[in-house]
């Protein structure tokens, strides 16, 4: 093994001088370090790319961890905070903030605007109680197994809705008239009590 290693590298300093041969090995060393270190940047989109995750070596930090301060009734049960919802957002001149957007054009704004003003108005009417985070399709669910009337008008709204702003339709006046009819007739079946 190692007379034909000494043959390899007699052969090898035959054609190179030692002093090139240790300069090429810098540069190839080199150019593999800056594409190892610029890794991601230089591999095409097409071709999959590969994480590589590298360990963090940190001393602990030593934090105080803050107490959350509850308040507590009379009774010494903890009072957990419901989410304050306006019935539907009005403008300083009297108009609803949706018509507003539906008449600068805005009508995928518009439609979603009335979206929460209709959940909104579920809220304060005690229909539905949505925490942050909760989806359109979830308070749909919810007001209607509390009132089943609600069920088809209060679907199609958040059809549309899901329609427009999750699925990246465009929106259209004819959608936002839709919307408004569909609104309307979850407010007039809630105001009705009709279960």
């Amino acid at each position: 093994m190692t007379r034909a290693w000494d043959e390899f590298a007699a052969a090898v300093f035959d054609r190179i001088s030692p002093q090139l041969l240790l300069f090429l090995l810098l540069v190839a060393a080199g150019v593999a370090g800056a594409l190892w270190y610029w890794y991601p940047a230089w591999v095409p989109r097409r071709m999959p790319r590969w994480r590589v995750r590298r360990p963090r070596w940190r001393l602990p930090r030593f934090r105080r961890r803050k107490r959350k301060r509850t308040k507590k009734t009379r009774t010494g049960a903890e009072e957990t905070a419901a989410p304050v919802f306006e019935p539907s957002v009005v403008l300083p001149d009297g108009t609803l903030l949706a018509d507003r957007l539906a008449a600068e054009g805005r009508y995928a704004e518009a439609i979603r605007q009335r979206l929460r003003d209709l959940v909104g108005d579920l809220a304060v009417a005690g229909i539905v109680a949505p925490l942050p985070g909760t989806t359109a399709a979830e308070v749909a669910a919810t007001a209607a197994a509390q009132r089943p009337a609600m069920a088809v008008p209060l679907g199609g709204a958040t059809d549309l809705f899901s329609e427009i702003w999750y699925g990246d339709r465009p929106a259209r006046r004819d959608h936002d008239d839709n919307m408004r009819a569909l609104t309307g007739e979850v407010r007039t079946r809630m105001r009705g009590g009709t279960p």
